[in-house]
């Protein structure tokens, strides 16, 4: 079978996956399994796959349709023009969540700044963060041992300069504080998780639950960044639901924070919520 008839054959097979994205799923298998990228792909599109290439797409095209998540099939993902490795146990990296750095960059540029990301996963923020503000001490904290393994492998892989911590936003104390801190947190409300797509599903729930109004990280990280973590000036980014930029203001409002900005992602639904204490 050739690229472009693959290619094809991806596409229609998708189309019968609830929740998949054809063109995009497929695009990105034709990639994976040749290790073509997207204009070489078009100049080759005459080109034979090998057997094993072959054997490839028809294993991750009956994985896909089993509901497992394409990102945990190649186990890594890009984000941020930087690959990271991800497989169950940890959070998928989301293109949404780009924006949330970027702003942070901005903030950060070349200052010397003491950064943390606060239930880090797969290090996705921190290391997006640490290889653009190389000046900034920039730490990952997470709970999940088997999110942790993953942040320490793309720690290694990227070899960026970021320091990983074992802990929990629940209990965690620092000797020094920190000047911004950053956070895609759990937040999702519990009763609402059991109606997920079954991909998410396929996520930790650890890494989805948010407590029954989806604010319980939100509420533990503005308080323990008012009473212990952060220092006077400092800033905190959050990302957030598409319906939660009220509830999170209003939680950073009543442990002090002020100058709250309210910044929406590329498809303009509110996404990132930034204040100074």
């Amino acid at each position: 079978m050739i690229i472009r008839k693959a290619y094809e054959y991806a596409k229609v097979y998708l189309k019968n996956i609830e929740n998949a994205e054809p063109v995009f799923e497929a695009k990105q298998i034709i990639m994976h399994i040749t290790g073509l990228n997207a204009s070489e792909i078009l100049s080759q599109y005459a080109n034979e796959l090998s057997e094993e290439q072959f054997d490839a797409l028809c294993d991750i095209l009956y994985r896909r349709k089993s509901g497992e998540p394409l990102q945990y099939i190649f186990g890594e993902w890009e984000f941020y023009g930087l690959n990271f490795k991800v497989g169950q146990g940890v959070l998928i990296p989301r293109a949404d969540t780009e924006i949330l750095c970027e702003k942070a960059i901005e903030h950060i540029a070349d200052k010397p700044l003491r950064v943390i990301d606060l239930c880090s996963g797969s290090g996705c923020i921190a290391l997006a963060v640490a290889s653009k503000c190389k000046n900034a001490s920039v730490f990952a904290l997470e709970k999940e041992t088997e999110a942790y393994k993953y942040l320490l492998e793309n720690i290694k892989n990227l070899n960026l300069n970021v320091t990983p911590v074992l802990d929990d936003v629940f209990s965690f104390k620092s000797e020094e504080k920190f000047d911004v801190i950053l956070s895609n947190p759990p937040y999702i409300k519990s009763n609402d998780i059991p109606s997920l797509q079954k991909e998410v599903l396929s996520e930790p729930k650890t890494a989805l639950d948010g407590g029954e109004d989806g604010l319980k990280f939100y509420k533990a990280i503005a308080a323990g960044a008012k009473e212990r973590w952060l220092n006077e000036n400092g800033k905190i980014f959050f990302e957030i639901g598409f319906d939660q930029a009220k509830d999170v203001s209003d939680v950073l409002k009543q442990n002090g924070f002020s100058n709250i900005k309210i910044i929406n992602d590329y498809n303009g639904l509110n996404r990132v919520v930034e204040a100074t204490l």
